[in-house]
C-alpha cells in the first residue's frame, strides 16, 4: 500500500499540520480523528489493514488529518469563547487548506467523502453540513451531533453554528438545503452496545428528514460497542454503498 505524509504550516491554526495519504486512485475520503488522536490514528487502529482491498485495488484514497480538539472543546483550561474560535479555525483549514491539497493531489473532479468515529462524527457532519459545494458526502459513525455533549455548559453562536442539532432545524437558505440533498452519501451509523448513544442518531436523522435531505441512518445491535471492532467492521460496508 502506497503511503505518504506531507506536513505545512496552517494559517489557520497557526501551527505545523501533518497529513498522511494512502493510494494512488479512486474518489477521496478524508477522515477526522476522533476525540483527541491524531493523523495516524486510523492506521494505528488498523482501519488501513481493513480497507486495504478498497486502497489497493485503486478504489479510495484516503487522507487523514490531526484532531485539534485537545486545543478547544477538550481542553479544560480554556475559555469556551477560545473553544469556539479555534473550533472555528479547524474548520477553516480543512475547507481552505485540506480540500485544496486533497483536489491538487488528486483531481478537480474527484469527489470527496468526509468520515469520523466519535467526535470525529460529529465533526464530518458539521463540516459536510457547512461546505456540501466542496464536500460530497459523509460516513459518520457512532457520533452525538448535539456540539453542547462537549462544551461544559458553554453556550454562544459559534456553538450553535458549530451544532447540527441546533442549526439544521432553522436552516431555511435554499442554497445549502439544495447542495446537501444533492448528495447520494449522507451515512449516519451507530451501535447500540456499550458507551454507544443511538438516540444521537435517532434525532439528526429525524431533524434531516424534516428537512426534506434523504440520508441512510442506521442503529446497530447491542453487540456493537464504541470501540474500534465496531468501525473496523462499519467503514467497509459504507464503502461499498459508495463505491456502488
Amino acid at each position: 500500500m502506497k503511503k505518504e505524509t506531507a506536513s505545512w504550516f496552517s494559517p489557520a491554526l497557526q501551527k505545523d499540520m501533518p497529513i498522511v495519504a494512502y493510494g494512488d486512485y479512486g474518489f477521496a475520503l478524508l477522515l477526522v480523528p476522533t476525540a483527541a488522536a491524531d493523523y495516524l490514528e486510523y492506521e494505528r487502529f488498523q482501519l488501513m489493514e481493513t480497507l486495504a482491498p478498497f486502497i489497493n485495488g485503486g478504489k479510495v484514497r484516503i487522507f487523514s488529518v490531526n484532531s485539534i480538539n485537545n486545543e478547544s472543546w477538550l481542553n479544560k483550561e480554556m475559555e469556551g469563547a477560545h473553544k469556539a474560535i479555534r473550533q472555528n479555525q479547524f474548520n477553516n483549514y480543512i475547507f481552505n487548506e485540506v480540500i485544496p491539497f486533497i483536489k491538487t493531489n488528486t483531481s478537480a473532479e474527484t469527489p470527496i467523502i468526509i468520515a469520523g468515529a466519535s467526535f470525529g462524527a460529529l465533526h464530518s457532519l458539521n463540516l459536510f453540513l457547512k461546505r456540501p459545494d466542496l464536500i460530497d458526502g459523509v460516513i459518520a459513525m457512532s457520533g452525538v451531533y448535539d456540539l453542547t455533549e462537549y462544551t461544559d455548559g458553554y453556550w454562544d453562536e459559534q456553538v450553535y453554528l458549530n451544532s447540527p442539532a441546533h442549526y439544521i432545524p432553522n436552516l431555511t437558505d435554499e442554497w445549502y438545503l439544495n447542495n446537501i440533498r444533492k448528495s447520494n452519501h449522507i451515512h449516519i451509523i451507530t451501535g447500540s452496545g456499550e458507551y454507544e448513544d443511538p438516540s444521537g442518531t435517532a434525532k439528526i436523522s429525524e431533524i434531516l428528514y424534516a428537512k426534506g435531505i434523504d440520508h441512510d441512518a442506521s442503529i446497530w445491535g447491542t453487540e456493537w460497542k464504541h470501540d474500534w471492532p465496531t468501525w473496523r467492521a462499519m467503514l467497509p460496508l459504507y464503502l461499498e454503498k459508495i463505491i456502488g
